[in-house]
């Protein structure tokens, strides 16, 4: 593609996958007979997870159950609580890989340049098949594309998606969350600065519950307020000064990734004395889980599979892990995942020569972005 060529983007984001591919395959007339008499999943509160008797988690849940505060790798007890009405069907990770296989299928014959960001979540560069005579005009040539992109999803996988364009990633990926579900929305060159004034700070890439919080106690609570401010923004969030303010005007330069990007972060530990003492592998798990949160702040990234690993003394080793529809970043979310494995799985039945912990499914975080100030500022 040439330099001088426009940049045509889409955000792809399929709306609640996992509870969405449940609502259409409707396992729980099998898993629950009370729902015989009434199969219309749709508009019902849905979580994808164990019942809440169970010691289990969420891995995702429909709009309608993310109303009462439900969200992925809550445990099922407290979904429960939030949302009595709640009809809980048990995950099939097998399904939703496979269906996101049948995706991107359909998403490749846009012949874009593709960089899958996880199993229900994609950036397209359309930018050499949507060339026109200024920048807007090849954004509105790409409207037909997406157009159609949306229509062969429904009526080829049942599924509604969420599409964004822009110039670029950060405003493509705005733009998908702009319209919830099945939205379609187009973010003009022109229009991006106006655009971007009355959103939130933390619609801006990088901006997390730290980074808002800084701004917020400056007077910088929405995207207008960062376009005006004249003060020094490094002394409110060092380093990430000059890319936020480019943010703030819709600026981003961030090429496609397409298979150099890190794959996962992990940590471990070697215990000098082999162990089974729960307070001990509690507190190396929170130490590892407070370690991967940072990097992946860092990196300004969210996981949405965690995995432990256990060495025994005779130097077998086993791993486990489990999967969530939205990308974790938090410390806490990555440990209770670490501790419900080690449950689960009944890994401490013997003392453990080493305890492992790692995330991978890299992506963006939906919704919510990451603090970046106190890395950013070292």
């Amino acid at each position: 593609m040439p330099s001088s060529a426009f940049r045509v983007v889409f955000h792809l984001n399929m709306d609640a996958f996992y509870a969405s591919v449940e609502l259409r395959d409707n396992p729980a007339l099998r898993d629950n007979p009370a729902l015989r008499d009434n199969p219309a999943l749709r508009g019902k509160p849905v979580i994808v997870g164990s019942p809440p008797t169970q010691r289990r988690v969420v891995c995702a849940a429909s709009y309608e159950a993310r109303k009462f505060g439900v969200r992925s790798a809550l445990p099922s007890i407290t979904a429960g609580r939030l949302c009595p009405k709640g009809i809980f069907v048990r995950p099939r990770m097998e399904r939703y890989r496979e269906e996101s296989q049948h995706i991107m299928q359909i998403v490749a014959r846009t012949r874009a340049v593709l960089e899958q960001m996880s199993i229900d979540e994609a950036y397209l560069d359309l930018s050499a098949v949507c060339q026109a005579e200024d920048a807007d005009a090849s954004l509105l040539k790409s409207l037909p594309l997406a157009r159609e992109l949306k229509r062969q999803i429904l009526t080829g996988r049942q599924l509604t998606a969420m599409v964004g364009i822009a110039s670029n990633k950060l405003l493509a990926k705005i733009a998908s969350d702009h319209q919830k579900p099945d939205g379609l929305t187009l973010i003009p060159e022109k229009d991006k600065v106006q655009f971007l004034r009355p959103l939130p700070v933390r619609a801006l890439y990088g901006v997390g519950k730290v980074t808002e919080r800084v701004l917020t106690a400056a007077g910088v609570r929405t995207v207008g307020d960062l376009q005006d401010y004249a003060g020094d923004l490094r002394a409110l969030v060092g380093s990430f000064a000059r890319q936020l303010k480019q943010f703030a005007v819709g600026a981003d330069d961030r090429p496609l990734e397409l298979g150099d990007e890190i794959k996962s972060i992990s940590g471990e530990e070697t215990f000098l004395k082999d162990t089974e003492d729960r307070k001990v592998l509690r507190a190396c798990l929170k130490e590892q889980a407070a370690d991967i949160s940072a990097r992946l702040k860092h990196r300004r990234l969210g996981a949405q599979t965690v995995q432990v690993k256990v060495r025994y003394s005779d130097f077998t080793t086993l791993t486990r892990q489990i999967t969530m529809e939205e990308p974790l970043t938090e410390t806490q979310d990555i440990y209770r995942l670490g501790c419900f494995l080690l449950g689960r799985e009944k890994l401490v039945s013997r003392p453990l020569r080493l305890l492992g912990l790692g995330v991978s499914s890299l992506r963006e975080p939906a919704g919510q972005q990451l603090g970046l100030f106190k890395e950013t500022a070292k």
